[in-house]
């Protein structure tokens, strides 16, 4: 009984850790921006008052009154640097004294580098009304500390793949007023590798690995306003709440931990993504100089805990925050075939001192971008654009415990820190309309 305890516990802590997955470069918390290259030019200053199918995760309302098909798609690169290094953390196993974890001090690069690709399609069913999907992955990402890092015990190897499906439909409601609505539907699939410790230090670590998968739901509606040379978007995407089923296999542990080894099934974490409110204004200053400012306000919140159920029931919380990230940036048109575009974002991060941990090293950061369009044909045109993100210098500290609650409990306590971190993001795509 005693060691199923320890195995339904191992697997809830597993479960905990890949539901909390937090992702590279571009966003606060677990979301990632990356899901067009047009839009990523000005820092997403001026996506909820665009129009167009690449608009479409930002506001439904964007294709409203289009008059042909069009057919957006693109893929964002994004490479993050940074180190996540160790500052005292300790590992205290049961009738021990407090001890080091050990391993590498210092993990460069923890979070690989990644391919974000994204996909749009609109089109008109009369002069009013038109329906498109988009297709992004908003939450995909990969992070792999190397063997042995003091991180192991919280981190080793995750990888988190999310595709979003979204229909919708548009309708012109006057010459001025446009509204839209949408389905989201999510798929995510996650894999988690970390290390558990034995009993004595002397001995090798043991290893759990979790996959888990589901099919989650939540909606997108939005409005667009337009008044002479100024452009008013609003729009709202709900919050999702997550139910992941996973498998768990624990290798490694030897007595009086041995007969925890082998697979668990039936296990699920439940958990909400949050909810973004947008506001965003663009102002056409002149016939070639277009002004944008936007601002998301992320119910952050909503991630307050996560829920385990299963072997074992158990309610883990994660005390994020609230956040309002804010944008300004604009397009000028050079000539009918060459616009440019530039923008700056702030975005902070929706995790506490306190409670940030090495599995979400994430800091407050700024966004630079640069991009352009070049209309190639009068039906195609390319979109690139690249991003500098820079990150604050941010603390971890965490306390947290193997085989929670049983015997031979182990507590491992975290302190490190996040050091010179930056992102490059390079984005590119195309547009066709016919």
């Amino acid at each position: 009984m005693q060691s199923l305890k320890i195995t339904a516990l191992a697997a809830a802590s597993a479960l905990a850790l890949m539901a909390g997955l937090t992702p590279s470069a571009q966003a606060g918390g677990f979301y990632l921006q990356d899901l067009s290259a047009k839009q990523a030019g000005n820092a997403y200053s001026g996506a909820v008052t665009a129009g167009g199918a690449d608009a479409l995760w930002w506001n439904p309302a964007a294709i409203a009154g289009s008059t042909t098909k069009d057919l957006s798609f693109g893929a964002a690169y994004i490479a993050p640097k940074g180190s996540v290094d160790d500052t005292g953390s300790v590992i205290v196993r049961p009738g021990q004294a407090a001890a080091s974890v050990g391993g590498n001090a210092s993990s460069k690069d923890p979070i690989a580098n990644g391919v974000l690709p994204n996909g749009s399609f609109s089109m008109p069913l009369n002069d009013r009304v038109a329906i498109g999907v988009t297709v992004t992955a908003p939450y995909s990402f990969e992070t792999n500390y190397e063997t042995g890092s003091w991180a192991r015990y919280e981190a080793d190897k995750t990888r988190l793949t999310t595709i979003d499906i979204q229909p919708t439909i548009a309708f012109k409601v006057n010459d001025w007023l446009s509204l839209g609505v949408g389905l989201n539907a999510e798929y995510t699939k996650a894999t988690l590798n970390n290390a558990l410790p034995n009993l004595s230090p002397l001995l090798a670590d043991g290893a759990q690995t979790l996959e888990g998968d589901g099919w989650d739901y939540g909606y997108s509606v939005g409005a667009q306003a337009h008044h002479d040379r100024i452009t008013v978007g609003l729009s709202y995407k709900s919050a999702i709440k997550h139910e992941l089923s996973g498998d768990l296999t624990v290798s490694g542990l030897l007595r009086p931990l041995a007969t925890s080894n082998g697979t668990t099934d039936g296990l699920s974490a439940t958990f909400s993504t949050p909810s973004q409110a947008m506001l965003g204004v663009t102002f056409q200053a002149t016939d070639k100089l277009a002004l944008h400012a936007q601002a998301i306000s992320f119910g952050w919140s909503e991630f307050d805990a996560i829920t385990i159920s299963g072997s074992v029931s158990q309610s883990i919380p994660e005390d994020y925050r609230d956040t309002v990230s804010l944008a300004i940036g604009g397009d000028y048109v050079i000539n009918p075939k060459w616009t440019v575009r530039a923008g700056i974002q702030s975005d902070p991060t929706p995790t506490r001192d306190g409670h940030r941990d090495a599995r979400v090293p994430d800091a407050d950061r700024m966004d630079y971008a640069v991009g352009t369009s070049y209309q190639m044909t009068p039906n195609f045109a390319i979109d690139a654009a690249f991003t500098y993100v820079a990150f604050d210098k941010s603390t971890l500290s965490t306390t947290t415990a193997a085989y929670a609650g049983t015997a031979v409990q182990t507590a491992v306590v975290i302190k490190g820190e996040l050091n010179d971190a930056s992102a490059m993001v390079l984005a590119v795509g195309g547009h066709y309309t016919f």
